[in-house]
C-alpha cells in the first residue's frame, strides 16, 4: 500500500535520529530530507538541530513509533485510517494512514476527559449552564438541563458512557469559563503531547472543519489519559447510576450506559485478548470510530484505533481485525 509518509526510527548508543517526529514533520510530512524548523499549529518554533534532537528524544523513548517493521498491507482493514499500538515494546504492528487527518467525533472527549481531570476538581458541584443546550440533530446527550447539579465525576461519566455533548459542555464552561477557552486548553495539551496533526474548536466533536485528529495522535491521546486512574476507571465502566438535583432541588436519578460493545458484551474480543477501555465516536462526516486498550494472556497493554469506517458493524469487524494481529 502507497504511503503518504514514512517514518525511520534509529536506535543506538548514539540516540535518536530527532526531526521526524518534531511538529513540522507531522504538519507538512516527511520525505527523504530531515526538516530543520519545525512548525507547530499556530507558530513557529525554531531550534537547532542538537536542540531538536534532545527534544525528540525525550519525546518518544516512551513512545510507539510506526517503522519498517510494522505491516501497512490492508489486511482486513476497510476503515480510512487505523492503527495497533503494543505499549509494551513501543512497536506498531499494524497502521494505516496513521497522520491522515480526519474527524474524531466523540473520541475528542478522551481529550474533554483528560483535561478535566487534571484541571478540575472530581468533587467540585457543577450546575448546568444554558451551554449545554445541544440542538444539533442526532448529537448524543446524557439529557442534563441548565439548573442540574452534578459532581465533576458524575459528568465525566455522563460525558464518556452515552457520549454526553451537553455533558461536555458543561465541563467546558466549569473548567475553562466558556467552550472556547476550553478548547484552547484542549489543544495546549495536545501540543505539549506531540499531536501536532489535532485542532479542537469544542469539546465534544460535532464537526467542524477546524476540528481534526489522526490515528496517531488519538493514540497519544489516549496513551496520556490511561495513566490517569480515574480515567481508566471510567472507561472501563459499561453502566452508571448518577443521582444528582434539578433546578428546583428535585433528586434526579439516571442509569447511562456505555457504547464500547465490546464491554457492553454485544461483541466478542478475539481469544486471548480482553479490551479494557475505549470510545466510540460517530458522525455523517467521521464515519464510524473507536479508540480500545486492551491486554493479551501476558498484561501487556495495546491501544487500537479505527476511524472512518463506513458502518457500526464495519468498525467492529475492523477492530476485531485489528485485535487479531495481538494473538497472531
Amino acid at each position: 500500500m502507497e504511503r503518504s509518509i514514512q517514518i525511520r526510527w534509529l536506535r543506538g548508543k548514539a540516540g535518536i535520529l530527532a526531526f521526524c517526529l518534531s511538529a513540522g514533520f507531522f504538519l507538512a510530512g516527511c520525505g527523504s530530507e530531515i526538516q530543520e524548523r519545525p512548525y507547530a499549529i499556530g507558530e513557529r518554533v525554531w531550534e537547532t538541530a542538537e536542540e531538536s534532537g534532545k527534544r525528540a528524544e525525550a519525546f518518544a523513548s516512551e513512545l510507539c513509533v510506526p517503522d519498517e517493521s510494522g505491516s501497512y498491507e490492508d489486511s482486513g482493514i476497510t476503515a480510512e485510517a487505523a492503527a495497533l499500538f503494543s505499549l509494551a515494546d513501543g512497536t506498531v504492528p499494524y497502521y494505516k494512514n496513521p497522520y491522515e487527518r480526519l474527524y474524531p467525533a466523540s473520541i475528542t472527549k478522551v481529550m474533554t476527559a483528560l483535561v478535566a481531570i487534571r484541571h478540575g476538581n472530581l468533587s467540585d458541584q457543577v450546575t448546568v449552564t444554558e451551554d449545554a443546550v445541544i440542538t444539533e440533530s442526532g448529537a448524543s446527550l446524557c439529557n442534563i438541563h441548565p439548573g442540574d447539579t452534578l459532581t465533576l465525576e458524575q459528568l465525566l461519566y455522563g460525558l464518556m458512557l452515552p457520549s454526553g455533548n451537553d455533558a461536555g459542555a458543561a465541563i467546558a464552561v466549569h473548567i475553562a469559563g466558556s467552550i472556547e477557552k476550553f478548547a484552547d486548553m484542549m489543544n495546549e495539551e495536545a501540543k505539549a503531547l506531540g499531536a501536532t496533526g489535532t485542532h479542537f474548536t469544542n469539546p465534544h466533536g460535532l464537526t467542524d472543519e477546524n476540528h481534526y485528529t489522526t490515528a496517531y495522535d488519538l493514540y497519544l491521546i489516549f496513551n496520556e489519559a490511561m495513566k490517569e486512574p480515574e480515567f481508566r476507571k471510567v472507561v472501563e465502566t459499561s453502566s452508571y447510576y448518577a443521582e444528582y438535583t434539578d433546578r428546583a432541588g428535585e433528586t434526579v436519578t439516571q442509569t447511562w450506559k456505555g457504547g464500547n460493545q465490546f464491554l457492553t458484551g454485544e461483541r466478542a474480543a478475539p481469544e486471548g485478548v480482553t479490551v479494557t477501555g475505549g470510545k466510540t465516536g460517530t458522525t455523517n462526516a467521521a464515519g464510524y470510530c473507536l479508540i480500545t486498550s486492551s491486554e493479551d494472556t501476558a498484561g501487556n497493554e495495546y491501544i487500537a484505533v479505527v476511524l472512518k469506517a463506513e458502518s457500526r458493524p464495519s468498525l467492529y469487524d475492523n477492530m476485531t481485525n485489528l485485535m487479531n494481529k495481538i494473538v497472531n
